[in-house]
């Protein structure tokens, strides 16, 4: 099918060109980073934005366990689910749960960044995040990309 005779381009999951991005979330600030990778998993970047399709590319965050927040956030903000149970309400804050599971803290923030609908959850499985410097998609030759050029360091 012959794209160039249509006036608008309409770009759908098979037809999109994917790259793979690596990106390293050391000395990043958690909310700049994930508003920055949730432009390039919904494909914002890209010439060919479809808003309805999944036309992003794949990011690979790796060092999860060192990004950093601002302010006292990391007493004060809190993460809080419920089993299901009388009396189950389970409060961690964000210091715990970087111990516990670095991986969900990125998760998340870069989760509420996308469509809360099917096409969301369908977005989120290009995000693939490593605590340390290790992760097993070689195969796909990432290329590194660079968030903020600033770090802060604490």
């Amino acid at each position: 099918m012959n794209y160039l005779s249509y006036k608008t381009v309409s770009v759908n999951k098979e037809h999109a060109n994917k790259k793979w991005y690596i990106i390293d979330a050391e000395g990043q600030i958690l909310g700049r980073l994930a508003s920055q990778v949730a432009m390039i998993l919904r494909g914002k970047r890209k010439a060919c934005y479809t808003p309805h399709s999944d036309c992003g590319d794949n990011v690979i965050i790796i060092n999860a366990e060192k990004v950093i927040l601002t302010g006292n956030k990391m007493t004060d903000k809190y993460y809080v689910r419920y089993t299901g149970y009388p009396g189950g309400q389970r409060i961690r804050t964000v210091g715990e749960q970087l111990k516990r599971k670095p991986t969900f803290v990125i998760e998340h923030a870069v989760r509420g960044m996308l469509p809360k609908t099917k096409l969301g959850d369908a977005i989120i499985k290009n995000l693939y995040v490593y605590e340390g410097t290790e992760h097993n998609h070689q195969a796909q030759q990432p290329e590194e990309l660079k968030i903020n050029t600033i770090k802060h360091n604490k």
